[in-house]
């Protein structure tokens, strides 16, 4: 997965805000253009190629360093600027854990964006790097994900992992030792604080 230029995440940064913003103005979830990478010769903007491949991506909202909704795509199901859209939207308004996004909170939010790579599985827990792969952990029909960045954000070791991630599965925290399905993936993850840190 090529990584994104630093102009394409600062666009992709600012297309998640001015879908929330947008829709906070008027109730519209359509309409946003994708995002532009310089000008054809006849005016109008291109998109950046990168933008049209379907990629898995997450969005993540923070407040006072707080997480305040989190929502993704796992699989890559839509070209990258529909899906950051989709999901800021999502982890805006649709994340069950909290309330909607009110416009007053929006100056407050710092939005972070995660590109992720395509799911693997791995034969065993041993095989998680811990920050550097995301994990998916599934038995049945119960499925649970956490992303890459998470056991650094939270002083996590390997079993704390593996362990979390049965949780967020709905599964017993030691389910691991009786046998789980591991996928392992990894993401490109950037925020708003970091651009606003270069100014």
């Amino acid at each position: 997965m090529a990584e994104l230029s630093g102009a394409e995440r600062k666009a992709l940064l600012a297309l998640a805000r001015e879908t929330i913003r947008r829709y906070l103005a008027s109730g519209e979830r359509g309409g946003e253009p994708v995002p532009p990478r310089g000008r054809r010769p006849d005016g109008p903007p291109a998109p950046a190629p990168v933008f049209l491949e379907r990629r898995g991506v997450f969005v993540t909202l923070h407040r006072d360093g707080e997480l305040r909704g989190c929502i993704g795509y796992p699989l890559p199901v839509k070209p990258l600027w529909e899906a950051v859209r989709e999901m800021a939207l999502a982890a805006a308004f649709e994340d069950p854990r909290f309330p909607a996004v009110s416009g007053d909170e929006l100056p407050g939010l710092d939005i972070e964006i995660s590109v992720l790579t395509v799911p693997r599985p791995v034969p065993g827990p041993g095989d998680v790097r811990v920050g550097i792969d995301g994990i998916i952990v599934s038995k049945g029909l119960n499925r649970g994900l956490l992303l890459p960045q998470v056991p650094l954000e939270q002083r996590w070791d390997l079993e704390q992992y593996i362990s979390c991630g049965c949780r967020k599965a709905g599964l017993a925290a030691d389910e691991w030792k009786r046998g789980v399905g591991i996928e392992t993936f990894q993401a490109e993850v950037f925020a708003e604080r970091e651009h606003a840190e270069e100014a």
